[in-house]
C-alpha cells in the first residue's frame, strides 16, 4: 500500500478506537447507575470488540498499530523506516484525540475539556508497563505463530488487561494523550500523561527485545 493510504489507515483506525473508548465510557457511565464495575464492564467489551474489527479490516492496508508503542516495536524490528514510524505516530496522536472529540459531540459533551482522574503512581505504572509489556508480547508471538490470530488476541489481551492491571490498561501513548482531552470515565489528567508514555514506551522497547530474543529462529535448544 502507498504511503499516503497506509497514513489514513492509521488515522482511521486511531479515531475508530478512541471513539469507542471514550464513547462507551460515556454511554457506561450514565446507564451503570453509579456502579463503577459495571460501568467498566462497559467501558471493556465495546473497546475490546471494536480492536478485533479495525484490526482485521486495516491490518492488510497499514499493518494496524493505532499506537505510537507498537510502531516502536516494528522499528526497532526494522520492520518500518524511522520516518515512516514518525509519520504514524503523529497521525495515529492526532486521529486519537479527534476520536475524542467526535466522542464529545456524539454524547453532547464539551468539546475540549481536560481530565480531572488524577492516574499516579508506582502501582498505576506498573499496571501500564505491564499493560504494554504484555501487549507487544502478544503481537510479537501471535505473528510469529499464527498471524490470521492477531486480531482476535490483541481484542481478548486488551479486554482482560482491562481487569487485571491497576491502570485498566491505557498501554498506548496515543491513547493516552487523546484520553487527558475527556474529563470522562475514561479520562486522565494532563500532568500524568508524560509519566504513563515513559513507562509505555520502556515496556514496549524491552518487549521487543525479550520476544526477539525469545522467538527467535534456530536459537540453541
Amino acid at each position: 500500500m502507498t504511503l499516503d493510504r497506509r497514513l489514513v489507515a492509521e488515522w482511521l483506525g486511531t479515531f475508530s478506537l478512541l471513539a469507542t473508548v471514550v464513547g462507551s465510557g460515556i454511554m457506561a457511565e450514565r446507564l451503570a447507575g453509579g456502579n463503577v464495575a459495571v460501568a467498566l464492564l462497559g467501558n471493556t467489551i465495546p473497546t475490546g470488540a471494536i480492536l478485533v474489527v479495525l484490526i482485521t479490516i486495516f491490518g492488510p492496508v497499514s499493518g494496524a498499530h493505532f499506537n505510537p508503542a507498537v510502531t516502536l516495536s516494528f522499528a526497532l524490528r526494522q520492520q518500518i523506516t524511522s520516518r515512516d514510524a514518525v509519520l504514524y505516530t503523529g497521525v495515529q496522536i492526532f486521529g486519537g484525540i479527534a476520536g475524542v472529540l467526535a466522542a464529545h459531540v456524539m454524547f453532547e459533551h464539551p468539546l475540549i475539556d481536560p481530565s480531572m482522574t488524577a492516574r499516579t503512581g508506582i502501582g498505576q505504572w506498573m499496571g501500564e508497563f505491564v499493560a504494554t509489556f504484555g501487549l507487544i508480547g502478544t503481537i510479537l508471538a501471535c505473528l510469529k505463530a499464527r498471524p490470521q490470530a492477531v486480531p482476535m488476541a490483541v481484542g481478548l489481551y486488551i479486554t482482560a488487561a482491562y481487569w487485571f492491571t491497576s491502570s485498566t490498561s491505557f498501554a498506548n501513548p496515543a491513547v493516552t494523550i487523546a484520553r487527558g482531552f475527556s474529563n470522562t470515565f475514561a479520562g486522565i489528567a494532563p500532568a500524568d500523561i508524560g509519566a504513563f508514555i515513559a513507562v509505555q514506551l520502556l515496556a514496549a522497547g524491552l518487549a521487543t527485545v525479550f520476544f526477539g530474543w525469545l522467538l527467535e529462529d534456530g536459537a540453541d535448544a
